[in-house]
C-alpha cells in the first residue's frame, strides 16, 4: 500500500512526458505543459485551427467582398477587401500602404490573401508616389479610420483590432503609424525604408520582414536596425528572406504571408492556435536566411 503513491506519480509523469514529446498533442506546446494562455480559446479567434496547408494557401476559408474607395478620403483611393460572414463576429482591419513611387497594384495582392484568412484590409494608394514614410503613416491611419467609420464593411470591423504595413517606404509609414498609434495590435514593415532607424518606444507587436539581396533598402541600414532598436520587452520578430531583393514584397510570396497571416492572427485575433508557427523560431527553411524573434509569445 505504501507503494501505490510512488507508482501513481510514475504513471503521471509517464503521460505527461508522453503528451511533452508529442507535438500538438491536447493543445501543449513542445517542451513544456500549455499555460492557462495556450489552452483558452480567444474571443476573437476566426476560422478553423490552422495547419500548415492553411497558412500557405493562396486563399484562406473565409468568402470575400470587395469594396471600391475614391480618392479624397486621406489617402490615394484604394479597395478594401473583407468576409461575407456574419455569424463569427467582428474582425480585425488591416491597412497596407505601397512604397516610393509606387501604387496601390505593388500591395494588391495582400488584399484578398489576408481577407480570406478572416480580417478586412483595405490596400491604397498615396496621395502621390513621392511621399515621405511620416506622410504614408499619416495615410495609414486615415485608411484604418475609413474603414471604421465609413466603409460598407464598417459594421463587420472592431475598432479595437487594427493593424499596419507597407512596402518600403511604406513600411517605414506602418512604424512611425504603430509610434503614433500605439493601440494598434500589429505592425508589419516589409523591407521598409526610414532614415530614423530607432524606434526603441514602439509599443505595437512588430514583425520585420528584411531581404537579403536589397540595394534599395539594405538589411544593415534598415531592417535589422530596426528590430534592433525595439524594445527587449516587445513581441517582436525579424526574418531575413535568403537572395530576395527589395521588390520582394510585392508579388505573391508563401514565406510572406505565412509569417505575416500567423503575426496578425496571434496579435489581433489574440489567437494562441498560432503560435505554433513563430514558435519555436523557424530554422531550416532554405528560403530563410536569417530569423529572431520573442519567444515565448506574451
Amino acid at each position: 500500500m505504501k507503494r501505490r503513491p510512488q507508482w501513481t506519480a510514475a504513471i503521471a509523469g509517464a503521460v505527461i512526458a508522453l503528451l511533452v514529446a508529442v507535438p500538438g498533442t491536447s493543445g501543449l506546446p513542445v517542451g513544456g505543459v500549455a499555460s492557462a494562455a495556450t489552452t483558452e480559446e480567444s474571443p476573437y479567434a476566426r476560422g478553423p485551427a490552422p495547419t500548415k496547408a492553411t497558412v500557405e494557401a493562396t486563399l484562406g476559408s473565409f468568402r470575400i467582398a470587395t469594396e471600391k474607395v475614391p480618392s479624397g478620403q486621406g489617402f490615394g483611393g484604394g479597395t478594401i477587401h473583407y468576409p461575407t460572414d456574419t455569424g463569427q463576429g467582428t474582425f480585425g482591419a488591416i491597412a497596407i500602404a505601397p512604397g516610393f513611387l509606387e501604387t496601390e497594384a505593388a500591395v494588391a495582392w495582400y488584399g484578398p490573401r489576408l481577407a480570406s484568412q478572416g480580417f478586412v484590409v483595405i490596400t491604397f494608394s498615396t496621395t502621390s508616389t513621392w511621399d515621405t514614410p511620416d506622410v504614408r503613416s499619416e495615410q495609414l491611419l486615415a485608411a484604418l479610420r475609413y474603414v471604421t467609420d465609413k466603409s460598407q464593411a464598417r459594421s463587420r470591423v472592431d475598432p479595437n483590432r487594427l493593424a499596419v504595413m507597407g512596402h518600403s517606404m511604406g513600411g517605414g509609414g506602418s512604424l512611425i503609424a504603430a509610434q503614433k498609434a500605439p493601440t494598434l495590435k500589429a505592425a508589419i514593415p516589409l523591407t521598409g525604408w526610414n532614415p530614423n532607424t530607432i524606434f526603441s518606444d514602439l509599443k505595437v507587436p512588430t514583425f520585420v520582414v528584411s531581404a537579403q539581396n536589397d540595394f534599395i533598402a539594405p538589411d544593415g541600414a534598415h531592417s535589422r536596425p530596426f528590430y534592433q532598436s525595439l524594445p527587449a520587452s516587445l513581441n517582436k520578430a525579424y526574418m531575413l528572406l535568403a537572395g530576395a531583393g527589395h521588390m520582394v514584397p510585392t508579388k505573391p510570396n508563401v514565406t510572406i504571408a505565412k509569417y505575416s497571416i500567423s503575426w496578425l492572427k496571434r496579435f489581433v485575433d489574440e489567437d494562441t492556435r498560432y503560435d505554433r508557427f513563430l514558435c519555436p523560431l523557424p530554422a531550416n527553411d532554405p528560403k530563410i536566411a536569417a530569423y529572431q524573434g520573442t519567444c515565448p509569445l506574451t
